[in-house]
């Protein structure tokens, strides 16, 4: 990626505020070893964009409702061992030099090399279902950005989950959505036929008190 000047870098990555824009390495310059680097040296989950290191942001409230989330998955997902279930850890190569971290993400075997658990910490790999738990980092252009790849690379849902909104947004394609409340429900489609899950239910974690 050629990069004259900061604000055409920022705009190209979708608005990512400059704090999460890595400049060690130089933008640019970024390879996935450096992705794995950052989270080895530094402890930083850090996404791959077009040879720049971008920060993934995650508080406790979103990292309580990607927990959430992954539970019921794997309540589903497991006992009819459909494949993985991956948390906000779980790097994947989309594309050559493009690394994503989805929040959590269903793979199933079939998209699975040998039908088993990968060995190397940056797979090549397409979820079939893609959850990524909203920041108050993350830019509309930067979700935008993201799930046009995810769907380019193959993937066939992405659920966006508002925790200020208590929403969760369903997206088939990049423009073709449905946005449900917290009185409702989803479904997981195609991808995980007879999966429901009750958002009442799923932001109410966000609730949990200590008892007295």
């Amino acid at each position: 990626m050629s990069i004259d000047t900061l604000a055409a870098l920022v705009e190209r990555l979708g608005g990512v505020p400059l704090d999460r824009i890595r400049f060690r390495p130089p933008p640019g310059t970024a390879t996935e070893r450096d992705v794995i680097r950052a989270e080895e040296d530094e402890n930083l989950l850090c996404e791959l964009v077009e040879g720049v290191l971008v920060e993934k942001p995650m508080g406790l409230r979103e990292s309580l409702l990607a927990a959430a989330m992954i539970d019921a998955l794997r309540r589903f997902v497991v006992p009819r061992n459909l494949g993985l279930v991956v948390g906000e850890g779980g790097m994947m190569r989309l594309f050559a030099g493009l690394v994503r971290i989805p929040d959590v993400a269903f793979i199933s075997w079939a998209r699975l090399p040998g039908g088993t658990v990968p060995e190397e910490p940056v797979p090549e790999l397409v979820p079939d279902l893609v959850v990524e738990v909203l920041s108050r980092t993350n830019t509309p252009g930067e979700m935008r950005r993201k799930r046009q790849e995810y769907f380019q690379a193959g993937a066939v849902l992405v659920w966006m989950v508002d925790p200020d909104r208590r929403t969760v947004t369903v997206f088939t394609s990049p423009t073709d959505f449905s946005e449900h409340a917290e009185r409702g429900s989803i479904n997981g489609g195609t991808v995980l036929p007879g999966f429901t899950l009750s958002l009442a239910e799923f932001f109410q974690e966000l609730d949990r008190r200590a008892n007295g």
